[in-house]
Order: structure tokens, then C-alpha cells, then sequence
């Protein structure tokens, strides 16, 4: 950018600034809760209630629809298929 711009979008500053750590957050819970590692955790953890008793067939069923889709996005994702975001 231009000096002249520069110096009329400094008001905005904090703005930008703001969004830019607001992107910066997005971005690390969405790698951390498509990594592989702890989809797979969160598979055993499920496991582990569903053995015990606290849930039922039903709800294990669907929470591990929803963790196989997250693997399998996480793992489009690492071979560079996917753009890394929900479908």
C-alpha cells in the first residue's frame, strides 16, 4: 500500500489488527480439532463411555458419525485434498 493510504486507513488499525487475531484463533482451533491425534482420542474416549454405561448405542452411533466425518476431512486435508474447513 501507498503512504498516502497508510496514514488514512491508520484509524482502522486496531480493526485490522483485531481481525487479524481473531483469523489467527480460528485457524488453530480449526487445526487442532481436525488433527488426526485427537479425532482419534476423542474415538477412544467415546469407546470408553459407551462401555461404561454413560451413553446409549444410539448417541455413541451418532458422535462417532460426527468424529469419522472430522477424520476423514482431517485426513483429506493432510494429503492436500480438502481446503481444510467443514463441508
Amino acid at each position: 500500500m501507498g503512504l498516502i493510504s497508510e496514514v488514512l486507513l491508520l484509524p482502522f488499525a486496531p480493526v485490522r489488527g483485531g481481525a487479524w487475531a481473531i483469523r489467527q484463533v480460528l485457524e488453530e482451533a480449526e487445526r487442532i480439532y481436525y488433527n488426526p491425534a485427537t479425532v482419534r482420542a476423542e474415538l477412544a474416549r467415546l469407546e470408553e463411555q459407551l462401555e461404561a454405561g454413560e451413553i446409549t448405542e444410539e448417541e455413541f452411533d451418532r458422535q462417532e458419525d460426527e468424529l469419522l466425518d472430522r477424520l476423514e476431512i482431517a485426513t483429506r486435508t493432510s494429503a492436500g485434498l480438502g481446503n481444510g474447513t467443514a463441508p
